[in-house]
């Protein structure tokens, strides 16, 4: 890594994978990362589920009708889940995992989407909650935020352009509604 600062400008949501598997090391690095990144009362309420075989990843992909597709071309999918009886806030501390992989998975040199599941269905309007929880033998105390996919790049992207940064959305002090002209 050059720098934190480097890293979060050149980390893009990458749909497009090449063929590449993961080695065993960039897999684990990136699950060292989930299971190291902070937690309210350090609860750890998430849970993770690895998923690298193809037939299971095309199915991954099925789970909502518009935003899962690059999941089948995914090498490495990670399907985040929470237990909201062990903590309020696992919608919180899953979130955090995630971007901890996708930040270790860019560290790499390698790719990484998010795709929502919490809140979502699929296209037969099942819950995509249910449709992983079948597919995978998740319990019923657990729910699924989010599927992480991971592979190498097969696109390129440019870095963030820090000249489209928002800061009228930074309020210093207080809160300042905009001036209406």
């Amino acid at each position: 890594m050059e720098n934190f600062a480097t890293l979060i400008k050149n980390r893009r949501s990458t749909r497009k994978f090449t063929e590449q598997p993961l080695t065993p090391e960039q897999v684990e690095a990136i699950l060292k990362a989930a299971l190291m990144a902070p937690s309210s009362k350090n609860k750890r309420a998430w849970q993770f589920v690895v998923v690298e075989d193809k037939e299971m990843l095309q199915k991954l992909a099925a789970s909502k009708p518009a935003g899962a597709a690059f999941l089948r071309e995914s090498a490495l999918a990670v399907v985040v889940l929470g237990c909201g009886m062990e903590s309020d806030v696992w919608i919180e501390d899953a979130s955090i995992a995630s971007i901890y992989m996708q930040l270790q998975a860019e560290d790499l040199g390698l790719g990484s989407c998010w795709c929502q599941i919490r809140g979502r269905q699929t296209e037969q309007d099942t819950e995509s909650n249910e449709y992983i929880r079948h597919l995978l033998n998740i319990p019923y105390q657990l729910d699924v935020l989010s599927i992480i996919g991971f592979g190498y790049k097969d696109q390129v992207r440019s870095p963030f352009d820090e000249s489209k940064l928002e800061w009228e959305k930074i309020h210093i002090g207080t809160y300042c509604m905009p001036e209406i002209i």
